[in-house]
C-alpha cells in the first residue's frame, strides 16, 4: 500500500467535479458562503485587522493585485488576499467546525482555493473541487493526529492541518499532478504551525496563524507548481506531521475510506460566534430559558459539563473564564457564553459589547464548568451537559451534540439569513446581490467575476 502521503495526493490530483456526488460541492458552496459573511464583517469590525492591515503597509505586502478580499473595494496580491481572508474568516470565531477532528476547515482551505482560482481564472465548479480537496485533506490529516492528543502538546490542529489543507485546495487549482501536491505537502510540512498559547491572554495570534495557514498552503502549492522539491512523506515520514505534532498518532484515519466517505459532509455551521465547546451548553440554556420564561433573577447556579477538551478551551482556569477583558477571552468562555444566552435569550456577535457588564459578570460569577466523564470517549467531544438550580427547581439536560451538525444543517434560508445578519451592516444593500453570485458559484465560467 502506498503511503499516506502519496496516496492523499494521487486523491487531490485525481479528484473531479464530475465525479462528486451533488450534495458534496453543494455542502461545500454554503460552507464557503458562510465564511465569507465573517470575512466581510470581520475587516470592519474585528479588533484585530488594523494592526494586520498596519503590517501589511509597514512591510509593502499591501500592493494592488487582482485578489479578493471580501468587503475590501481593492484588490491584492495572492498570497495576501489568502492571508487576509484566512485571518478575517476566523477573527470572529463564527466560522465552521469539523467534529471529529476540531478544527475549522473552511477559513485555511477556502482562502487558499480562492487566490488560487483567481490566479488561474478557474470556473466556479473547479473552486468547488479544489475546497472539497483541501477539506478531505485538512479534516483526514486532523482525525489522524488525534485532537485531543494534539492539544495537549499545544497545537491548534486548524493551523497545523490546515496549512495541507490549504496546499491541497490550492495545488488543485494550480494543476499540479501527483507528485506536485507530495511535494506541495512536503513544503507545508515545514510551515504547519499554530500554538494553544493565545489562551492564556486573549491574544489574536489564532487569528492570524489560520490565515498564515492559508498563504503558507497557498505558496507551499505555487512552489511545487515552479518544480521547487518538497520534503518525502512529509506526514507519516519519520520526522512527518503524524510524528512531531501527536503522541498518540492514528494514521488510518488520513486515509479511511477516502473518496467513499466524504469528510465534507460532516462538517457543521455555527449558530453563536465562539468556540465551539460552549455552543451545546448554549443551545440547552436557550431553550430551558424559552420553555420556562427565566428571568436572570431567576437563576441560582448552573454547572455545565463538558469534554477535556471544552475545559481546556472554555472552562480553566475557572476564575480567569467568569472574567474575560477581550473578544478572544469572550470567545473562549464557557461562562460567558452561558450568562449572555440567560440574561438575553440570544448570543450574537454583538454581544461582545458586553464584556465587563456588571450584569453579565453578576451572571458568570453562578456559573460552575466541569469535565463531565461521560462525554470522554464519545464521537463527537462538542456535547454538553447541564444543571441549572433556580428559585423553583433543578432542571438537568444533556445535549449530545451542538445546533448547526450535520444532522441539523442550516437550511438555505438560515445560511442566507446568517449571511446577511454579518454582511449587510459593511455592504449595504449589496451584500444580497453577493449572497446572490455566491449562491450561483457552480454556473461561473471564469471566478474572477465573482466578487462583481
Amino acid at each position: 500500500m502506498a503511503g499516506i502521503t502519496e496516496t492523499l495526493s494521487r486523491y487531490v490530483a485525481d479528484l473531479d467535479y464530475a465525479d462528486l456526488p451533488p450534495a458534496v460541492p453543494e455542502r461545500a458552496k454554503y460552507l464557503a458562503i458562510d465564511l465569507i459573511g465573517s470575512i466581510v464583517r470581520a475587516g470592519k469590525e474585528a479588533d484585530s485587522t488594523a494592526s494586520l492591515l498596519g503590517m501589511l503597509a509597514r512591510l509593502g505586502l499591501d500592493a494592488p493585485g487582482h485578489s479578493t478580499v471580501f468587503g475590501f473595494a481593492r484588490g491584492y496580491i495572492p498570497a495576501t488576499a489568502a492571508l487576509l481572508n484566512g485571518a478575517l474568516g476566523h477573527s470572529l470565531d463564527f466560522d465552521d467546525t469539523h467534529s471529529d477532528s476540531s478544527l475549522h476547515p473552511s477559513a485555511p482551505v477556502v482562502p487558499a482555493a480562492l487566490a488560487a482560482a483567481e490566479m488561474t481564472g478557474a470556473s466556479g465548479k473547479d473552486l468547488l473541487a479544489a475546497i472539497v480537496a483541501g477539506y478531505e485533506v485538512c479534516c483526514r490529516l486532523g482525525n489522524a493526529l488525534d485532537p485531543t492528543a494534539h492539544y495537549a502538546r499545544g497545537f491548534h490542529p486548524t493551523a497545523t492541518a490546515g496549512t495541507f489543507g490549504a496546499a491541497a485546495a490550492a495545488g488543485k487549482l494550480l494543476g499540479l499532478d501527483t507528485a506536485g501536491i507530495a511535494s506541495a505537502f512536503g513544503v507545508a510540512a515545514s510551515q504547519a504551525a499554530g500554538s494553544l498559547q493565545f489562551l492564556v491572554n486573549g491574544a489574536w495570534n489564532k487569528r492570524y496563524q489560520v490565515g498564515a495557514a492559508a498563504m503558507n498552503g497557498l505558496i507551499a502549492a505555487t512552489l511545487a507548481r515552479e518544480n521547487f522539491i518538497g520534503a518525502a512523506e512529509a506526514i507519516e515520514g519519520k520526522h512527518g506531521l503524524l510524528v512531531g505534532y501527536t503522541g498518540n498518532p492514528r494514521p488510518e484515519l488520513a486515509v479511511a475510506a477516502l473518496g467513499n466517505v466524504y469528510e465534507t459532509m460532516k462538517i457543521g455551521m455555527k449558530p453563536y460566534p465562539a468556540c465551539r465547546y460552549t455552543h451545546a451548553a448554549v443551545d440547552g440554556l436557550l431553550a430551558l430559558r424559552r420553555d420556562h420564561g427565566w428571568s436572570p433573577a431567576d437563576i441560582l447556579s448552573v454547572e455545565i459539563g463538558l469534554h477535556t477538551n471544552g475545559i481546556v478551551l472554555t472552562g480553566a482556569p475557572l476564575d480567569e473564564k467568569r472574567r474575560p477583558k477581550t473578544v478572544v477571552d469572550g470567545q473562549f468562555s464557557m461562562p460567558f457564553a452561558a450568562a449572555v444566552a440567560l440574561s438575553k435569550g440570544s448570543f450574537g456577535w454583538d454581544d461582545y459589547a458586553l464584556l465587563g457588564n456588571p450584569d453579565i459578570e453578576a451572571m458568570t460569577a453562578r456559573i460552575d464548568v466541569r469535565r463531565d466523564e461521560r462525554l470522554e470517549g464519545l464521537r463527537h467531544p462538542f456535547g454538553a451537559t447541564i444543571t441549572v438550580r433556580t428559585t423553583a427547581a433543578t432542571i438537568e439536560r444533556t445535549i449530545p451534540d451542538p445546533s448547526g451538525e450535520p444532522d441539523t444543517f442550516p437550511a438555505r434560508a438560515d445560511v442566507e439569513a446568517k449571511f446577511m445578519t454579518l454582511a449587510t451592516p459593511v455592504l449595504g444593500n449589496a451584500a444580497s446581490a453577493l449572497f446572490s453570485r455566491l449562491s450561483g458559484l457552480e454556473t461561473i465560467g471564469d471566478i474572477r467575476n465573482l466578487a462583481g
